[in-house]
């Protein structure tokens, strides 16, 4: 056990760093359309704590689209070489334009293009016009662009997390934190 589920993702995120894992923020983000049909997709971990973890993107993209229609959403970070992943459930917001902003400058430049030029999950006639549409990007904007209206984060406020470890006679180790009023009640889970 540990201090609670933020804590002991730290430490794991900080382990997989140590291993040298390639990405370790990379996470699955599953959604639900309006429709009710499933679509998942990595997004990477930006940043956690208390209250929640934060991704960001442009927000009429299909999962933008997808949160809008149903906040509810999963996560899951998988890192094989430890046996270890965690599955993270909640429901996501868009947080507010300054701490967009801020991520939004640590950038490269060619990120902070792309984020105009391009309508993320929408359909282009070509490479070339996307190509067209960053150097009209660069024109009107330079060198600093500004934060794009329909770009930004989301945090997802977390209801649960479960934590699991592989174990060679799939007797794996499970751990399981459920939200409980301002805390967290803590049970084990059968492999």
């Amino acid at each position: 056990m540990s201090d609670g589920p933020v804590a002991l993702l730290d430490a794991w995120l900080a382990a997989a760093m140590a291993a040298g894992i390639d990405t370790p923020e990379a996470m699955t983000l599953a959604t639900r359309g309006a429709d009710g049909a499933p679509s998942a997709r990595i997004v990477l971990l930006r940043g956690h704590d208390d209250d929640g973890l934060t991704f960001f993107t442009d927000r009429r993209s299909r999962k933008g689209d997808d949160l809008a229609s149903d906040a509810r959403c999963a996560l899951v970070f998988h890192w094989q070489p430890l046996g270890r992943q965690v599955r993270v459930e909640g429901s996501a917001a868009p947080i507010a334009d300054d701490e967009s902003w801020a991520y939004y400058r640590t950038r490269p430049l060619g990120s902070r293009l792309g984020a105009w030029a391009s309508h993320q999950s929408a359909t282009i006639a070509s490479r070339s016009v996307l190509a067209g549409a960053v150097a009209a990007a660069a024109k009107m904007h330079g060198d600093d662009p500004p934060l794009p209206p329909h770009w930004g984060g989301y945090r997802i406020a977390p209801t649960r997390y479960e934590f699991w470890t592989h174990d060679d006679d799939r007797l794996h180790h499970r751990e399981l934190y459920v939200r409980d009023g301002g805390g967290w009640a803590h049970s084990l889970l059968a492999p």
